[in-house]
C-alpha cells in the first residue's frame, strides 16, 4: 500500500494502565486506506472503545507504535481542519446551545471566522439531512436527530478519519436501520475514512468493507478480519449467514467451522 493511503495505522500496539504490569491491549497491528470503511468488532469491555482513543490521540500506547497521515499530522495555528474526529456513543450535545451552535462548537479553535464556521455548519447539517432543525435545542430533538447532529459535528471538521464509537447502540431497532443506511449514504457522498465499533455481527456486516475481530484477553487482540464482498446486504442471503458465522468463530477464537474448502465453496 502506497503510504500516502495510509490514513491510520497502530504497528504492535499495546495498552497498560499500570505501567505495564496489566495489559489491556497487547500486539495490535492495524492499517486503515483512504475510503476505507471498517468495523471494529468485538464483544463489550474487550477494549474496542480504547483502541479508538488511542487512534484518536486520547490515549497513548505503553508500547508500540501509531502512524499514517491522520495521526501525525499537527493542527497548527493556522489550520481549518482537523484529521480526526470522533463520534461517541451519545451525542453529548451542549443542551443550550442550538443544533447549529453545537455542529459549530466542534470548530471552535481552528482558524475560521464566524461566517466560514455557521457556512460549515449549515453544509454540515444538509449533509445529515437536519437543516431544518438548525435553531432547534437539544431538547426538542429524537434521539436518533441528536446522534446525527453528533455525526454532524465530527463531519464539519472535515476530518481525513472519522472514529464512531457504537453510535446507534441505543437506539430503537427502527432508528437504528435508519441511521445506518444515512451513514452509508454519507460515507459514499464523502469517501471519509470510517472506523466503526460494534459488538453487533449484523450491523456490522451492514456497514462495512472490512471487518476487523478485536476479541481474547486480556490483553485483547486482533483475532482475524475479513474484507466484505457482498453486494447486497441482505441478512437472508447465504453470503450474510456465511460471514456471520465466520465473525462468531473469530470472536470465540476458534477455527472457521467447516474448513478452508468449505468457505471455498460458500456462495460469497
Amino acid at each position: 500500500m502506497n503510504g500516502a493511503d495510509v490514513v491510520a495505522s497502530l504497528h504492535d500496539v499495546g495498552l497498560s494502565h499500570d505501567g505495564g504490569a496489566h495489559f489491556v491491549l497487547r500486539h495490535v497491528s492495524l492499517t486503515l486506506a483512504r475510503g476505507e470503511f471498517v468495523a471494529l468488532l468485538g464483544p463489550s469491555g474487550v477494549g474496542k472503545s480504547t483502541l479508538l482513543r488511542v487512534l484518536m490521540g486520547l490515549m497513548h500506547p505503553t508500547e508500540g507504535q501509531t502512524g499514517g497521515s491522520a495521526c501525525t499530522a499537527g493542527a497548527g495555528a493556522h489550520a481549518t481542519r482537523r484529521s480526526r474526529a470522533m463520534v461517541f456513543q451519545d451525542a453529548r450535545l451542549l443542551p443550550w446551545r442550538s443544533v447549529l451552535r453545537n455542529v459549530m462548537f466542534g470548530l471552535e479553535g481552528l482558524h475560521l471566522n464566524k461566517n466560514e464556521k455557521k457556512a460549515r455548519a449549515q453544509e454540515a447539517l444538509r449533509l445529515v439531512g437536519l437543516e431544518e432543525v438548525a435553531d432547534r435545542l437539544p431538547r426538542r430533538l429524537s434521539g436518533g436527530q441528536r446522534q446525527r447532529v453528533g455525526v454532524a459535528r465530527a463531519l464539519t471538521v472535515d476530518p481525513d478519519l472519522l472514529l464512531m464509537d457504537e453510535p446507534f447502540g441505543a437506539l430503537d431497532p427502527i432508528t437504528r436501520t435508519s441511521l445506518q443506511e444515512e451513514l452509508q449514504r454519507i460515507w459514499q457522498q464523502t469517501h471519509k475514512t470510517v472506523l466503526f465499533v460494534t459488538h453487533d455481527i449484523e450491523e456490522a456486516l451492514r456497514l462495512a468493507t472490512r471487518v476487523v475481530v478485536l476479541a481474547g484477553g486480556p490483553p485483547a487482540g486482533i483475532t482475524g478480519e475479513i474484507v466484505l464482498d457482498m453486494p447486497q446486504r441482505n441478512p437472508d442471503s447465504p453470503a450474510f449467514r456465511t460471514y456471520a458465522a465466520r465473525l462468531r468463530a473469530m470472536i470465540a477464537g476458534e477455527p472457521d467451522p467447516g474448513g478452508e474448502a468449505y468457505w471455498r465453496s460458500a456462495e460469497i
